[in-house]
């Protein structure tokens, strides 16, 4: 009789389950977990940070469609990670937290970092629970990624106490679990969907909005198929881009304002109306739009606008009842429109705006210059990773997209810090795909550390940081009277690419625009880590908006 203990049962269930990658920080009581991931053969990567590994196991979950593993020790490890189940949470990526935690036979009594760890993260997940007894271990494995997978996703948490960890026991006693299968496809109500088609051809000013939904859901050929068809104009939220490709001729992402704005009929491909799309509200969009809402999340269809077509379903499974519909309509949306025409007018005129700025050669530089250079040296199928106040936000119009699932950024929740641990999720989980981390540099701050995990682990990511010496626009803000620094104010002339090098990677540092894309192309051709650090004048901003931010 052969026995078990609770860590490689651990590690073998979540294998069973489709779980691949595990990112985490060891220590009490974790240690032979991990060790067991890196015996049984599972992809084992050591992270400076638990925030940082919480984002890396959310981002393997969206990449692979299986949820990542993040590992923490007990107490201050599970709190550190908590920042990651709620990106989670939002991002609807999934993800499951295994957290350490003090002998069960101690509760209660100040156990060394006992905290109250399931309560602490319930706020943030789907499932959360205790594990009680080692021979139950494949029961809740199975449990928490059927759960983190199955509807909308989400972040799950297991608490592993340290008895359990160790405990051995016969391996013929542990009841077997099932594999959970790829989560099932919901359609929509086929009356819905021709209501839904009804309402388009009666648009006369037309858009669709991509979402991530589509992205995770894998429908990017069925969304191809249905915009071809249809000839609608569409643009995409921002880890949305790439469904389509950001450079069809259909994209109306440089006339964005415009779209929402005066838009009468909106059609929601799995895209939500929170902030990022103002809510759905004027002055954003029109007062009277109408909505046709395409959500797997029954519960978010309506909020915070009326829906008039509700296509409650999985992306790929709904869009393929849309595209099989359409074969008994002779209809598409003309081409010879006002709308297209404003649509193109508008986007003409955002070009006009940003093309001096593209093209100012003024040390030191801006970002437009600085991200032209960036989008000619990327490859086409590069995962792009974005963070930072302008940084991202410029790199949103200014990097585009041609695939699917090649960006992540701050997204629905905002995060700062998510950066290079999705950067080296992406590298672990895509080898073969370029990966460029685009970071602004107090975006970079808050995970700088990781550079010794990509170093250490030879990944060949490609990290660019746009440095203004200090937190969005208020890097170009002067001290006051007393002399003090502004409150977003951080080193002039911070030289990240010396972090880089101190590791044992490449580093470059720019501060003329003449020498950037030499500085790109020579980061590219090595083989290995590199950070291209590029001075940009702190009194660079985004082109003139017509709205501030975050108008509804």
């Amino acid at each position: 009789m052969s026995t078990i203990t609770g860590a490689t049962l651990l590690v073998r269930s979540l294998k069973q389950q489709g779980v691949e990658h595990m990112f985490g920080v060891v220590g009490f009581p974790v240690q032979p977990v991990a060790a067991a991931a890196q015996k049984e053969g599972m992809t084992y990567v050591g992270m400076r940070n638990e925030q940082a590994a919480s984002y890396a196991a959310q981002a393997s979950g969206y990449l692979t469609g299986r949820p990542g593993a993040c590992l923490t020790v007990c107490g201050p490890g599970v709190i550190h990670a908590l920042a990651g189940l709620a990106n989670a949470k939002w991002n609807a990526w999934p993800m499951i937290h295994i957290g350490g935690a003090s002998p069960t036979y101690q509760n209660g009594m100040g156990a060394f970092q006992e905290e109250r760890q399931v309560m602490a993260a319930t706020p943030y997940c789907k499932y959360a629970q205790q594990v009680d007894r080692a021979d139950r271990i494949p029961y809740f494995v199975e449990q928490a990624v059927r759960t983190s997978i199955f509807g909308r996703p989400g972040a799950v948490y297991l608490d592993f106490p340290d008895n359990i960890i160790r405990e051995e026991i016969e391996e013929s006693a542990v009841p077997a679990a099932a594999t959970v299968p790829e989560p099932p496809r919901f359609h929509a109500a086929p009356e819905s969907v021709e209501a839904a088609l009804d309402a388009l051809e009666s648009a006369e000013r037309p858009l669709v909005v991509i979402g991530k939904g589509m992205a995770w859901s894998r429908a990017e050929d069925e969304v191809r198929t249905f915009i071809e068809r249809t000839r609608l104009p569409f643009l995409a939220s921002p880890m949305g881009k790439g469904v389509m490709d950001d450079g069809h001729p259909l994209s109306v992402g440089a006339a964005r304002s415009l779209a929402l704005r005066e838009a009468d009929v909106v059609f929601l491909m799995g895209a939500r109306l929170n902030w990022i799309m103002h809510f759905g509200l004027p002055p954003r969009f029109s007062e009277n739009v109408r909505v046709i809402q395409l959500d797997l999340h029954p519960e978010e269809i309506g909020t915070n606008v009326p829906t008039e077509v509700a296509l409650p379903g999985d992306g790929r499974a709904v869009v393929s009842q849309l595209n099989e519909s359409l074969r008994s309509r002779q209809w598409f949306y003309p081409d010879d429109t006002a709308w297209r025409s404003a649509l193109a007018e508008s986007a003409a005129k955002n070009q006009a705006t940003v093309s001096p700025m593209m093209d100012d050669d003024a040390v030191p530089m801006n970002y437009y210059r600085a991200l032209r250079d960036i989008r000619e040296w990327m490859p086409e199928d590069a995962i792009i990773v974005s963070e930072g106040a302008n940084t991202m936000d410029i790199g949103r119009t200014q990097l585009p997209n041609a695939q699917p699932r090649k960006r992540l950024d701050a997204g629905t929740y905002g995060t700062m810090g998510v950066g290079l641990g999705f950067a080296i999720a992406a590298a672990v989980a895509c080898p073969d795909q370029p990966v460029v981390a685009v970071e602004g540099d107090s975006g970079f701050g808050f995970s700088g550390m990781e550079v010794e995990t990509i170093c250490r682990l030879g990944l060949p990511i490609k990290t660019v940081v746009l440095n203004n010496g200090g937190i969005g626009a208020s890097a170009g803000e002067e001290p006051n009277v007393e002399g003090l620094l502004p409150p977003g104010a951080l080193t002039r002339g911070a030289r990240y690419d010396l972090m880089m090098e101190a590791f044992g990677g490449r580093g470059y540092n720019v501060e003329d625009p003449a020498e950037l894309r030499k500085a790109l192309d020579d980061s590219m051709a090595h083989d290995g880590p590199t950070l291209v650090n590029v001075a940009i004048n702190p009194k660079a901003e985004r082109k003139p908006q017509k709205f501030r931010w975050l108008t509804t």
